[in-house]
């Protein structure tokens, strides 16, 4: 995904006056222009860093459903209406079979060692922004049994 896609969409949203889908997609410009001021690439902005920055608020997002009251119905059917928003924007991530064919493919010396703490640093440097963390932890934990 690109910062342009994301752009363009906001400003469709805009000239629809779809103010929520806009709000959302605004969102998600401003993160990820901060995390790209941050990392010193304003005007340059690599779609790695747009994917991760996506799927950071995906999870953000995810969290203010599953912590919002059930008193709040109005207040979590609008972090759903972000979600989903959202999640049209991110990435597709590996799931766990993937993963595990990766690791056994690449890491298959490293997985020897049965050092779980050293197989997830490794791990992660390279399957990050491209799996779900919990899905490499579980992957990684039932290779090492």
């Amino acid at each position: 995904m690109t910062i342009e896609t994301l752009r363009s969409d906001m400003v469709a949203a805009m000239k629809a006056k779809d103010k929520p889908r806009k709000e959302a997609i605004s969102s998600l410009v401003s993160a990820v222009k901060k995390a790209a001021i941050d990392a010193g690439c304003r005007d340059d902005i690599p779609e790695e860093m747009v994917d991760r920055v996506i799927l950071k608020e995906m999870k953000t997002v995810k969290e203010q459903i599953d912590t919002c009251p059930e008193a709040r119905a109005d207040l979590k059917q609008e972090y759903q209406f972000r979600y989903d928003v959202i999640s049209a924007y991110a990435p597709k991530l590996l799931s766990e079979e993937e993963v595990k064919a990766i690791l056994t493919e690449k890491f298959a010396e490293l997985l020897a060692t049965k050092n779980k703490g050293m197989i997830m640093k490794t791990v992660m440097a390279e399957l990050k922004g491209k799996a779900d963390g919990k899905v490499i932890n579980q992957a990684v934990a039932e290779l090492c049994k």
